[in-house]
């Protein structure tokens, strides 16, 4: 199996060399990808040179019959320990075009968030200051809905341009991305966002400034910044919301704040982080989101969803609570389908 594996591969990298759809590694650390700074080794990494060349680097890696997991700036992922056994194609500055007519706004998948906040703020267009200081790439922050002061940048979204699981480009307008809480349409389907377009507001670029600046500053002071981390772990319930609290208030209150694993740990700043202090394992991180689940559920009543999504070696990307639950809550793990338990 893993020399007809390495075969497939050699294929591939051969056909995408010959493609030249752009820069392409072997071995690559994705511990060096990830905030989190935890994984193995990616196979192979590409980097395609332009939105065009995503979509054929996409078709080539469907012929070959090879796992293909698709990532930004790596902000909001864990990756197994073991690394990824397939391809990793990373959308960055070469697919990150911007273009901006009046109120309207389209901008490449791979465009960095804060670059982004920055160019509409300098233009004078308003409406999603509250993604100041966010990390990662904007296709991924369209994904789940991103955003800060419990807003969503969706509201001002007007279509997502995506390629499908055949590698064909599809459209899709704001009531199809059904966007909700920190959740859309985008995240169960098999679509990569190749790009979006926004209708914005407008107003005195000091004033969005000012908007920012104040959010910047209370980004600092609130979440961890001196250890690697992918932000907040687990989304916020607007019902439990309303009766206990924000999930770090709940995860502190439960008396976790602290609590280690290995490298591991729950933020003592932050009740909703957990950092790495240093060599963590996916597994140290994993664990201590089972603690966390489990406790605030079992004494609350509610439980809580992650927002970081864990990559498997062989493919499977699910909520990082599912795969904790896999691994360490046997009498969770009949909820997930089988085929996701059989890649963990």
């Amino acid at each position: 199996m893993m020399r007809q594996h390495r075969e497939a591969l050699k294929r591939l990298s051969c056909a995408l060399a010959a493609a030249d759809l752009g820069h392409i590694e072997c071995d690559v650390s994705l511990a060096e990808c990830s905030w989190y700074e935890i994984g193995g080794l990616a196979d192979i990494m590409v980097h395609p040179h332009s939105a065009q060349a995503l979509q054929r680097t996409l078709a080539i890696i469907k012929d070959h019959g090879v796992p293909m997991f698709v990532m930004g700036d790596g902000s909001n992922v864990i990756f197994d320990d073991a690394g990824f056994r397939g391809v990793v194609v990373r959308l960055g500055q070469p697919i990150s075009a911007m273009a901006i007519d009046g109120t309207r706004v389209k901008a490449e998948a791979g465009l960095w968030v804060p670059r982004f906040a920055l160019e509409l703020a300098r233009r004078g267009l308003s409406g999603v200051e509250h993604i100041a200081g966010i990390p990662g790439t904007l296709g991924g922050l369209i994904v789940m809905n991103g955003g800060s002061q419990r807003k969503g940048i969706g509201t001002h979204v007007t279509s997502v341009t995506c390629l499908d699981n055949a590698g064909e480009i599809q459209h899709f307008n704001q009531q199809d991305c059904a966007f909700g809480y920190r959740r859309s349409a985008l995240q169960k389907s098999d679509c990569v966002v190749l790009s979006a377009e926004f209708e914005l507001d407008l107003a005195p670029p000091s004033q969005i400034r000012r908007e920012m600046i104040d959010i910047l500053a209370t980004r600092r002071k609130k979440f961890p910044k001196h250890y690697p981390n992918c932000g907040s772990v687990f989304l916020s319930d607007p019902m439990m919301y309303d009766v206990i609290g924000p999930p770090g208030k709940a995860v502190e209150e439960v008396g976790l704040r602290g609590l280690s694993s290995g490298a591991a740990q729950i933020s003592s700043i932050h009740g909703n982080f957990i950092v790495n202090r240093g060599g963590a394992s996916a597994r140290d991180v994993l664990w201590l989101i089972y603690k966390m689940r489990q406790t605030v559920g079992e004494k609350t009543g509610y439980w809580m969803d992650c927002e970081v999504r864990f990559v498997s070696q062989q493919g499977a990307v699910m909520p990082a609570h599912q795969a904790a639950d896999v691994l360490f809550g046997a009498h969770l793990s009949h909820a997930l389908p089988a085929e996701l338990q059989a890649l963990l």
